[in-house]
């Protein structure tokens, strides 16, 4: 017999064996359970890979979606095989199948429990079982089909995780080893969403808040107009302006996610890791676990949160936590140490991301002035305690992004507008800073956009103009699907002209 004949013959008893077992009664469990959790998994993987990028995410939906789902139904299909229960065996694994994928699935989409949606894949479940249960196998081998769709599509994901470049993340100079001549508290307070005074009160916004305004400027704080981010969510733009560098959404198609941003923003970057350089303790306070999401390393000395408060699954946009019994405690802590503070206010926020969840452009926008106003009774109250205890502290209100008020869901940003009041809805964001002693350096000038920042205030901390000599531009960047050649574009340049350049 050939080598040839030998291996066909091989390859042959392989596939009678699989066929063999894909056909046996005794071991349609293991087939079906798997299939039932296999593209669950990789259609969380390709959509979410940001919030699941470690290999505890691996073992976690390695665990729940397949081997608890192979324990259910290897134990329900053994008691199904009771003489008393003849008659419902043949609809028990139709039924789980069903059941477990469309389920696994809604947790996907969905975190929570959804109780109508449950209830209809209930009753998806039961109606296929009943009509459909001899095409069990059928429904398996469809199954495991877009189980392997599903890995060629994570791979990508996988591989530009793996080639993710930090090139960007490189500084120009050796502002990394700045020394702090001052070294007063900084606390710098971020509100989601919150635009500046000057855009508040024109275009879609239209509002008043002159009595915020003047809380402020009451209190020595100095506001900066026409201050705006570079970018046009919570992840992207941080990143941006914690490593003082911009990164144009690492090329990528979406404008609310960005490699590696959790890991970046609580772990390590440019910023945290001077502060703690030149001798700082720094605290991490967060109303919402949203920055944990996929359980980075916390980078922080100290913070109100921990990973015990990060599911697996889910957004991080629970119920808010109140941050002032912390930053009551974290502000008596190591009284003769300098600190350094980084609070997450999740209001005002934006206007619904999704066209299905908009209620319109005129209650969007009646929801986010709600939003706003609550969000400067809390920025009244931390600002009170703050300059109470610590009088002299560098205090810095620095918003991330605009509102998107005037769109009906924020996702219309993939779509070309040269409209300007929308634009500068989306990139106008507050900027506000309680110098000490009420000493604003002449410096400040420099302030225009948030990558910039970070690189003004160690110039005015180290004492050394040289770090101005490498400011990035001041451009705000979207990325764009529709009405144009899918990219990444300048929206804003320097001058804060609008403009259409493609990256």
């Amino acid at each position: 017999m050939t080598q040839k004949n030998t291996n066909s013959n091989i390859e042959s008893k392989r596939g009678n064996w699989l066929r063999t077992l894909f056909t046996s009664e005794k071991y349609l469990f293991l087939f079906a359970a798997i299939a039932a959790g296999a593209y669950p998994i990789f259609f969380y993987f390709t959509n979410n890979y940001s919030l699941v990028n470690t290999w505890g995410h691996v073992a976690y939906f390695a665990i729940m979606f397949i081997c608890v789902p192979l324990v259910i139904f290897f134990v329900l299909d053994r008691v199904s095989r009771l003489k008393t229960l003849d008659k419902v065996r043949k609809y028990v694994l139709p039924f789980l199948n069903i059941f477990v994928f469309l389920f696994l699935l809604k947790v996907c989409l969905y975190a929570g429990l959804q109780k109508k949606l449950i209830v209809l894949i209930f009753v998806i479940s039961v109606v296929f079982t009943f009509f459909l249960h001899k095409y069990l196998r059928k429904v398996i081998v469809l199954q495991l089909i877009l189980a392997v769709i599903g890995v060629f599509s994570v791979i990508p994901k996988v591989y530009g995780q793996l080639n993710y470049s930090n090139e960007w993340m490189r500084q120009p100079d050796d502002i990394e080893n700045a020394v702090f001549v001052k070294k007063p508290n900084v606390y710098v307070i971020q509100p989601d969403g919150f635009v500046n005074f000057t855009e508040l009160k024109k275009g879609y916004y239209n509002y008043d808040i002159s009595e915020f305004e003047n809380f402020l400027l009451d209190n020595s704080f100095v506001n900066y107009p026409e201050f705006r981010s570079n970018y046009a969510s919570t992840l992207a733009s941080n990143s941006a302006t914690f490593m003082m560098k911009h990164h144009y959404y690492n090329g990528g198609r979406s404008y609310s996610e960005a490699i590696n941003a959790r890991n970046l923003l609580i772990s390590g970057n440019a910023v945290l890791d001077l502060f703690k350089k030149n001798g700082y303790i720094t605290h991490f306070l967060a109303q919402k676990p949203y920055l944990l999401l996929n359980r980075p390393e916390m980078g922080y000395h100290k913070s109100n949160l921990s990973l015990d408060d990060v599911g697996y699954i889910g957004t991080g946009l629970g119920p808010q936590r109140d941050l002032m019994p912390h930053l009551k405690q974290f502000m008596e802590e190591d009284p003769d140490e300098p600190k350094f503070f980084f609070m997450e206010i999740f209001n005002p926020g934006h206007i619904q991301n999704r066209s299905a969840n908009s209620r319109g452009i005129e209650v969007e926008r009646k929801k986010w002035l709600e939003s706003l106003d609550y969000a400067c009774e809390q920025l009244v109250d931390y600002v009170t305690q703050i300059k109470a205890n610590d009088p002299n502290a560098l205090i810095i209100i620095l918003a991330d992004h605009g509102g998107f008020v005037g769109m009906e869901y924020s996702r219309q940003i993939y779509s070309k507008t040269q409209d300007r009041d929308r634009i500068f809805s989306i990139f106008s964001s507050q900027l506000s800073i309680h110098w000490p002693n009420g000493d604003a350096p002449e410096t400040d000038q420099y302030i225009g956009t948030a990558v910039n920042l970070f690189r003004v205030l160690f110039s005015y901390l180290s004492e050394n103009t040289a770090y101005l000599e490498n400011l990035q531009d001041n451009g705000s960047y979207v990325v764009l699907k529709n009405d144009a050649p899918e990219g990444i574009y300048q929206y804003i340049n320097d001058e804060g002209e609008i403009v259409f350049i493609k990256q």
